[in-house]
This record gives structure tokens, sequence and C-alpha cells, in this order.
């Protein structure tokens, strides 16, 4: 299994705990993982088309932390990274799971950041669902 990890600097103590507990979770699933580290999550989606361009990857995952400010721009933030997270997935038809957090504060961070190790359980589970569906259709055939 090979797994892509874009990674948001961006509320850096938060993002390192999830991306470390991403990394933790790859390792114990036995995934081979490459990470890249971008600036923050609207940068992300354009790091997970070049891996998907790539073609070296089973899966990808998204990881970062956005946590609600005084200003719209949270919304901003949350809605077009997460649109264009989900625009590589179906693009390339490539398992693409995202752990960017969205909350109103850092304790609600704080509280989620097993998200990113459930970001890579979930792109590993969809990653060997593909290949046992075109296993499936393969012998259809």
């Amino acid at each position: 299994m090979r797994l892509g990890i874009v990674a948001s600097r961006f509320n850096e103590a938060l993002a390192a705990q999830l991306l470390a507990r991403a990394r933790r979770e790859a390792e114990r699933l036995g995934a081979h993982t490459a990470v890249l580290q971008v600036p923050g999550a609207l940068e992300i989606p354009l790091a997970l088309q070049w891996l998907a361009q790539s073609g070296r990857f089973d899966a990808l995952v998204a990881i970062g932390a956005v946590i609600r400010g005084e200003t719209y721009h949270f919304e901003v933030v949350a809605n077009e990274s997460a649109r264009g997270v989900m625009d590589v997935a179906l693009d390339f038809g490539l398992p693409v799971a995202n752990g960017i957090l969205t909350t109103e504060d850092e304790a609600q961070a704080e509280a989620r950041l097993d998200k990113g190790a459930e970001a890579v359980r979930v792109a590993v589970e969809l990653a060997e669902l593909r290949v046992r569906l075109k296993g499936s259709l393969d012998e259809e055939r």
C-alpha cells in the first residue's frame, strides 16, 4: 500500500500531532508513506493533485487544522479545502481521505487529534476496496 499524505503546517502544534498520529497509523497498517507539507489547508488540494497525477499512490490523505476566527475566512478555508479534496478524489478516481479538522476552537481540535489516524484507516480501507472491486470486475469478463 502506497499512501501519500499532504499536511498543512498552519496551526502548527495541532497539525504536527495530527500528522504524527497519521504516520503511526500508516506504519501500523504497513503502508509505505510519502509526506508533503504545505503552508495551509487551501494549498492541500493542489498538492494532492500533484500526488494523484504521479500515479505512484494507492490512496491519499489530507491533514490539517482550521480553527474558526472572527472573520468569514474560516468558512472559505473550510469549504474550499473540503471541495478541493473531494475534487481530487473524483477527478482521479483515487481514495482521498479528508483529515482536515474544522473546529470552533483549539479545545475542539485537541479532542479530535485522532482524526489523522482515522483518515489513514479510511484511505487504506477504500484503496483495498478498490482492489477487490477491480478483481471482481476482472473475474466477470
